[in-house]
């Protein structure tokens, strides 16, 4: 029986085959290694992951897929909701980092990049297919348009790069956006900074993106009591990540 795309779980299922290679090809599984995938849907990556690497583990929500999965080979599926998922207790259960990839939903890409942040430490790397302008925010550097919140949040975290563009007709049903593939490696020794205050400091200076810093971020640094250093003649667009993370230290 045929499945349906269902539109609450946000599900395009990717039908490709060269754009299936590639995508296998850019992640290059190899055999022993924790590979987990995030909503595989009908397995279009799933298969030919598991082929390269003999044992695959899956974290599919809806149920109907889900019992789908459990009749493959070398598949251990977990029925689950992505953003409940544990992937510290994942690593250390497999005992070796994580390579973490998937066709993300895109209506819930952003929630669940942010969960996994928290686990950055687990990972050895992450491949990821996404709307192609959430990708293009995620790799923006400062100065572009697409340069924001999302970008400064995971580059604290990750080195990234766009790696294959992937067209609506590659989908089935297509969607109705451009997609594209992001390879996420974790830094070795990120800067140590409270993510929280991180965040809070990051939201308030892209709160008014066209207004200089002195006006948002600038009333925030002073009920804090900041009397550090810090350009607030520009915009929020204009600083660098290791600004943002710098700044968020110092107050702390």
């Amino acid at each position: 029986m045929k499945h349906i795309a269902r539109k609450r779980f946000g599900q395009h299922f990717l039908s490709d085959d060269i754009v299936i290679d590639a995508i296998v090809g850019a992640i290059d599984p190899r055999p022993g290694e924790a590979l987990i995938e995030i909503g595989p849907g009908l397995g279009a990556l799933t298969l030919p992951l598991r082929e390269r690497c003999a044992a695959l583990t899956v974290i599919e929500l809806d149920r109907d897929l889900a019992a789908r999965l459990r009749r493959q080979d070398g598949l251990t599926v977990i029925e689950s909701d992505v953003l409940k998922v544990d992937f510290a207790a994942l690593g250390a259960e497999r005992g070796q980092p994580l390579r973490v990839v998937g066709n993300l939903p895109y209506n819930i890409s952003t929630p669940i990049l942010f969960h996994l942040l928290g686990f950055a430490s687990a990972v050895q790397d992450q491949h990821f297919m996404l709307q192609k302008e959430v990708v293009d925010r995620m790799v923006a550097g400062p100065g572009s348009k697409a340069y924001g919140r999302l970008s400064v949040m995971l580059q604290w975290r990750y080195a990234m790069e766009s790696v294959i563009d992937v067209p609506p007709e590659a989908f089935e049903p297509p969607p109705r956006v451009e997609s594209a593939v992001v390879r996420m490696l974790p830094h070795a020794k990120p800067a140590a900074v409270d993510f929280a205050r991180l965040e809070e400091l990051v939201a308030v200076a892209f709160s008014q993106r066209r207004k200089v810093l002195r006006n948002t971020l600038g009333r925030w640094l002073d009920e804090r009591g900041f009397t550090g250093a810090f350009d607030l003649q520009r915009r929020a667009e204009e600083v660098p990540v290791a600004e943002f993370v710098a700044l968020a230290a110092a107050v702390g």
